[in-house]
């Protein structure tokens, strides 16, 4: 903390703030010695400070150990900050910021019922586009979205997802019906961090979608960027796509509170 301070910030608030960054991060109790050498603070001012959050419930001290943790008033602010967050309005600058880079159409999506929901969508100004009408339902097991979703699941809920939607369903001569094939294809998702759909549910068409992220480490949405294969090229998805959907989607995870391990 020493040297950080300026005439914009308030240096007792960042004080305080950093106690609890410092319990927050350490996940386990700490002793006031722990709290003052992790924060960077004099002995006084720690005490202080940990007495200040203490009044107003920031903070608890066990009476024991005599070592402090986090109280229950920072779970309802964390708590609150959670609930007013919206994924379509974390997620929409940054579909439209794939939008200018790519010039391509993006969309949002999650998974609900073995089934893809487009909950949000940023056209291209390109001619020929790939709609995706927000609100509409498509086959998780052949988009890019759908797919990117399906790979997080655990080995069970694949499983039964697959015994649920058999036999799967063919659209064309790229889909993956075959269960161990799917399987497989999952797999390979979660090793390379996306999902690609080659004309799976509508020839010609390709994707790339990548999941997005909570703060509790759950994927609960999907961005893709889909467009006709004369444009998708296998160079373009490789060099410009993949890179551009994966930082966007650990932006807008960022946001929602996610931390990479």
């Amino acid at each position: 903390m020493k040297g950080s301070h300026d005439r914009h910030t308030v240096q007792s608030v960042e004080r305080a703030l950093k106690i609890l960054i410092v319990l927050a991060e350490a996940g386990t109790p700490l002793t006031l010695t722990q709290i003052r050498d992790k924060a960077d603070l004099n002995i006084s001012t720690a005490h202080r400070l940990l007495h200040t959050l203490m009044n107003d419930g920031f903070i608890n001290q066990d009476k024991e150990t005599g070592k402090y943790l986090l109280g229950l008033r920072t779970f309802e602010v964390g708590h609150a900050a959670l609930y007013s967050m919206d994924i379509r309005t974390t997620a929409r600058p940054f579909l439209q910021e794939l939008v200018d880079r790519c010039n391509e159409t993006t969309n949002l999506a999650i998974l609900d019922q073995g089934e893809v929901v487009y909950i949000d969508q940023i056209e291209s100004l390109n001619m020929i586009k790939i709609f995706a009408r927000v609100g509409s339902r498509g086959p998780a097991h052949c988009v890019g979205a759908g797919k990117a979703l399906l790979a997080q699941l655990s080995d069970r809920e694949l499983k039964l997802f697959i015994e649920q939607k058999a036999p799967l369903e063919r659209f064309t001569e790229f889909t993956i019906c075959d269960p161990e094939k799917l399987i497989a294809e999952m797999a390979k998702i979660r090793k390379h961090g996306y999902a690609l759909d080659n004309g799976e549910l509508e020839e010609g068409v390709r994707c790339v979608a990548v999941p997005v992220w909570d703060y509790e480490n759950k994927a609960i949405a999907a961005i893709s960027v889909s467009g006709p294969d004369t444009r998708l090229t296998d160079a373009f998805i490789l060099e410009r796509l993949i890179p551009e959907v994966m930082a966007a989607a650990d932006k807008i995870s960022e946001r929602l509170g996610h931390r990479k391990r």
